[in-house]
């Protein structure tokens, strides 16, 4: 399959200017993918756009990721319908720092070479700025951006210079690349295409020079119709003190079944061969969730290691599964430790049950176990009793206690 192929298959083509996607069959290009420092790390759904910048350095192409230390001291306005806080000095830094080192580990395997539009942006002069670009750009340009629209027109909030001025940011970033590093084309995600075709125009008025834009369609949740990429405690982040590994592992096991196969060809490296062969297995039994589990083991291994995913695959089986809760090593019961009440051995099991939040009283603890609803490592439990080595006592299905 043609490299172009497999990016329409894998569904990672919105827009581009190229006339002919096929373009990208040929010689390698050297091409970019910019992030502003808003948040501190990544989200699930710059994942996606991740996962399609590493298509591309699989496939031989030399790629520049752009930290926005410069853009990310406005914010980019588009898509905001008021004005954004500004970010301090010192929190912009430490999400560069926290982005580019997410990346690296992303693309470990795969050569990608970092910069920061700060760097070139600190030592430029206002008014060489405006003689060179703000010179090229038209205003009425700028003007017919659905955002603009949005925020000057009746009943919005308005916008300052600064962020009316981001696009032009944007685009000299791209000019620069070009000049610098020869690159000719930007990734970017849908709701980037305005800002990005800034650029194309501006190399286009100052260089005569030709230069392409590729965007990625927003991953949606096919089951609500929103924006793929929340669970119930909020975004999934892909830094493990935001979201633990657990919980990561946990939300890519449960994703619906209408949507699993898209986020198996946006989110994993796997072939397309192997994709097909996976959901026609789960198709024939959705209820084994094969897909699910092979896509949760995939993108867990790629953000934080096959490691850290064969142990939560392991207390997840224990949870869940019916595995023997011997079989979990110090480590997995630490992770466990993380996501479920502990209390301390020697304590009676009415004790633990009501330690832990489980029983409201004693008595409640008590007709929880007579009533068999309550086991301890995977056996029902009727008479209360000490618990005098490590264990795993849970109430009904769901609901756990660590004894260690």
């Amino acid at each position: 399959m043609k490299f172009s192929e497999e990016l329409e298959w894998r569904g990672f083509i919105n827009q581009t200017t190229y006339p002919d996607i096929s373009t990208l069959d040929g010689e390698p290009i050297s091409l970019y993918f910019g992030v502003d420092p808003s948040a501190h790390g990544m989200q699930i759904g710059n994942l996606a756009a991740a996962m399609m910048v590493r298509r591309f350095a699989d496939q031989g192409h030399k790629v520049f990721l752009l930290v926005g230390g410069a853009t990310g001291m406005i914010g980019d306005p588009d898509g905001k319908l008021d004005e954004r806080n500004l970010k301090s000095l010192d929190d912009i830094a430490k999400n560069k720092a926290e982005i580019a080192r997410q990346y690296s580990e992303l693309f470990a395997s795969k050569p990608i070479t970092i910069v920061d539009n700060y760097d070139w942006f600190k030592g430029i002069n206002y008014l060489d700025f405006l003689r060179e670009v703000g010179k090229n750009v038209p205003v009425s340009q700028m003007l017919g951006r659905d955002f603009i629209q949005t925020r000057l027109g009746e009943g919005g909030t308005g916008i300052s210079y600064a962020e009316f001025s981001y696009a032009l940011i944007q685009a000299y970033d791209f000019l620069h690349l070009r000049r610098e590093h020869g690159v000719s084309l930007q990734l970017c995600g849908a709701d980037q295409w305005g800002n990005s075709i800034a650029g194309v125009d501006l190399i286009r008025r100052i260089d005569g020079g030709e230069a392409h834009v590729l965007s990625q369609p927003l991953v949606m949740n096919a089951s609500t119709g929103r924006k793929f990429g929340k669970s119930e405690e909020g975004a999934v982040w892909l830094d493990p003190k935001q979201t633990s590994v657990y919980k990561f592992f946990q939300f890519w096991l449960n994703v619906d079944d209408i949507g699993v196969e898209s986020y198996l060809k946006v989110y994993t490296l796997l072939a397309r061969e192997e994709i097909e062969t996976l959901v026609a297995s789960h198709l024939e039994n959705p209820g084994l969730r094969l897909a699910q589990k092979k896509l949760a083991e995939e993108v867990t291994a790629l953000v934080h290691g096959r490691e850290a995913m064969e142990s939560v695959k392991r207390v997840t089986a224990v949870l869940f599964g019916g595995d023997e809760f011997a079989s979990l090593s110090t480590d997995d019961l630490d992770a466990l430790a993380r996501e479920i009440p502990v209390v301390a051995i020697g304590k009676t099991i009415v004790e633990s049950l009501v330690e832990a939040g489980v029983a409201a009283s004693n008595g409640e603890a008590k007709r929880l176990l007579s009533g068999g609803g309550v086991s301890i490592n995977g056996q029902k439990i009727t008479d209360d009793q000490p618990i005098d080595s490590a264990s795993l006592l849970k109430k009904g299905k769901n609901s756990f206690i660590l004894v260690r």
